[in-house]
């Protein structure tokens, strides 16, 4: 029976669609280091988790059976793709299912810190009856600044626009502007331009330490930054100097450089304690809803990948999806992408008296992935013949 490691409280619709599918499944409640990852590895085909779990080039080495990886979550820059790919690992993420969760999170803190909630709400249950309305503004007629403009951006254009709102967005890529969003040439010019700066952009690594001293000083006074993206974007340092200073009346913070591994550790950070700061942790696509979709989605993606070979939407293969008929015998075949690999299964195939019945396949950079169906056994020598070349990574053979 198949194994399956499932890591940091995964929705329980992960396990059960894993189980249904014949695989043995182990849920573990948090994040593991790299020693103890190595050590889960052992003898595990699928691996589940979540954001904090760092599968690094060495685990992925070490880990032998290891077949898939599923991040449940949009990010997968705590993945060594590379490495997962060398040795013919399949990635998959969930880069939709928690869309709306964060659209939603995000919309509320723009109207919290927008209207000064949080301060009130703090001398309330400090017995304090502050009625004011200094420094509290609708956000109808007030500017957004979409820094990354992807899935999670042009949903909250629109939803801003709704509300009233006039946005901009700046993105290094081209996008096309939804409804009456403006996009902006540079950053500079969104950041001079936005009552409200929200930060939505991936985890690349040319994103760390996008947002500093520098980008803040040339925000508008008064007003207000938010980060959902990913904690090594934005200098904690530097919003909390903006934040003391006057210079920001608000932010709102869901990710930060470091963050505890396991629910109830300690969390540690310059921004506790500042006014008008809301710092949740992490849990911008965490809803009921969201989590549950991740589940479903990611699961659905490991089991079809076992069970059929279908690499669509994978992070660091090549995207294949043959369909799979009756009384087929299937060969998955992941190879260095060089002249000639094709050639040299199909005479490899004839030779062995094996008729092809379909075949597909798809490069993505140094990685080749073909999917051949044949209409009867194959045979043991076959799959050596196959499995001895040099550019073979890794050979499956699914019935």
């Amino acid at each position: 029976m198949p194994k399956a490691l499932l890591l940091e409280n995964l929705h329980p619709q992960s396990r059960a669609i894993l189980e249904e599918a014949g695989f043995d499944v182990v849920t573990r409640t948090g994040a593991l280091d790299e020693p103890e990852l190595i050590e889960a590895l052992e003898g595990v085909h699928l691996l589940g988790i979540r954001s904090k779990t760092q599968v690094t080039a060495a685990a992925i080495e070490q880990a032998a059976d290891l077949v898939s990886i599923g991040a449940f979550c949009i990010g997968t820059n705590q993945i060594d793709l590379a490495a997962a790919a060398s040795r013919g690992i399949a990635t998959f993420n969930a880069p939709f299912s928690n869309t709306r969760s964060v659209v939603e999170i995000a919309i509320a803190e723009i109207i919290g810190l927008t209207r000064r909630l949080t301060e009130f709400d703090k001398q309330m249950h400090d017995g304090v009856w502050n009625k004011s309305a200094v420094g509290a503004h609708e956000v109808r007629g007030r500017t957004l600044g979409i820094i990354g403009y992807g899935n999670i951006g042009t949903q909250l254009s629109v939803l801003a626009e709704n509300l009233g709102m006039s946005v901009v967005f700046y993105d290094t890529a081209e996008k096309l502007a939804l409804g009456n969003a403006r996009r902006m040439h540079t950053l500079d010019e969104l950041l001079e331009t936005a009552d409200v700066v929200t930060l939505h952009v991936d985890g690349r690594s040319g994103n760390a330490g996008l947002f500093g001293a520098k980008q803040i000083a040339r925000m508008k006074p008064g007003s207000v930054l938010m980060n959902l993206s990913r904690g090594f974007v934005v200098d904690p340092a530097a919003l909390r100097d903006a934040i003391v200073s006057g210079h920001l009346s608000g932010a709102a913070v869901d990710v930060f450089p470091v963050e505890p591994k396991r629910k109830g550790d300690p969390f540690e950070s310059e921004l506790r304690g500042l006014p008008n700061v809301i710092l949740t942790p992490h849990t911008g696509g965490s809803t009921e809803e969201a989590q549950e979709a991740i589940g479903q989605f990611v699961a659905h993606k490991l089991r079809d990948y076992i069970a059929t070979g279908s690499t669509t939407l994978s992070v660091n293969l090549p995207n294949v999806a043959l369909d799979q008929y009756p009384g087929v015998h299937r060969l998955a075949y992941l190879h260095h992408n060089v002249p000639g690999v094709l050639a040299g299964i199909n005479a490899t195939l004839a030779e062995h008296g094996v008729n092809i019945e379909g075949q597909l396949l798809a490069t993505r950079g140094e990685i080749g992935y073909v999917v051949t169906d044949a209409g009867s056994p194959v045979d043991p020598a076959v799959v050596a013949a196959l499995s001895s070349q040099p550019e073979a990574i890794r050979l499956r053979v699914l019935s």
